[in-house]
C-alpha cells in the first residue's frame, strides 16, 4: 500500500510539471525542445510564406546554442520578395508548443529600423510602394524566473508592396 501511495504521488507530481500552460490566455513557458527554433511563417490571404531564421539562442536539454548571422538585408540578399498589396494584413504563424511569449518586429527602409506594432499576431504592409525587411524577434521568456530567456530567435522576410 506504500509502495501504491509512493507511486501515486510520484505519478501525480510529474503530471503537474508540464512543458507549458495556458495561463489566462497568456503562455507560460518552462521548456524548450528541438535543437532549434521552430519554423516561422507569415499568411498572406490563404496563402503561407516562409521566413528565414537568423540569429537565435536555445535552449533545451541542458544543451545550450547559440548562433550569430548577418542582418535582414544580407541574408535575404539572394531571395525574391513575397507580393503585397499597400496596407494588407499579415500574419505570423507557428506550429509549435509553446508558442513565444514576447515579441518585438522591425521594418528596415532606406537603412532606418522602424518599430512595427503586432496585435494578434497581425500587422499590416507598408502603404507606400517599395521593397522592406523584416526582422520579427521572439522569446520564450521563462515564467518562473523575471527577465530569462529560454530560447530567443529571429526571423526574416521581405516584402515587395507593389
Amino acid at each position: 500500500m506504500i509502495k501504491l501511495s509512493i507511486t501515486f504521488l510520484i505519478l501525480l507530481s510529474l503530471w503537474g510539471c508540464s512543458i507549458h500552460a495556458n495561463n489566462g490566455g497568456k503562455t507560460t513557458v518552462r521548456e524548450l525542445t528541438g535543437g532549434q527554433p521552430p519554423k516561422a511563417s507569415i499568411q498572406i490571404g490563404d496563402k503561407l510564406h516562409d521566413t528565414k531564421l537568423g540569429t537565435y539562442c536555445w535552449s533545451s536539454k541542458n544543451t545550450s546554442t547559440c548562433v550569430d548571422t548577418p542582418g535582414p538585408a544580407e541574408l535575404l540578399k539572394n531571395k525574391k520578395p513575397v507580393s503585397v498589396s499597400p496596407g494588407e494584413e499579415i500574419k505570423f504563424v507557428m506550429d509549435n508548443e509553446p508558442l513565444p511569449n514576447k515579441i518585438h518586429l522591425e521594418q528596415l527602409s532606406e537603412g532606418k529600423y522602424t518599430e512595427i506594432a503586432v496585435i494578434d499576431n497581425t500587422f499590416r504592409a507598408p502603404t507606400q510602394k517599395g521593397i522592406y525587411y523584416f526582422s520579427y524577434g521572439v522569446w520564450w521568456m521563462d515564467d518562473k524566473r523575471e527577465h530569462v530567456a529560454l530560447g530567443d530567435a529571429f526571423y526574416v522576410f521581405a516584402l515587395e508592396v507593389i
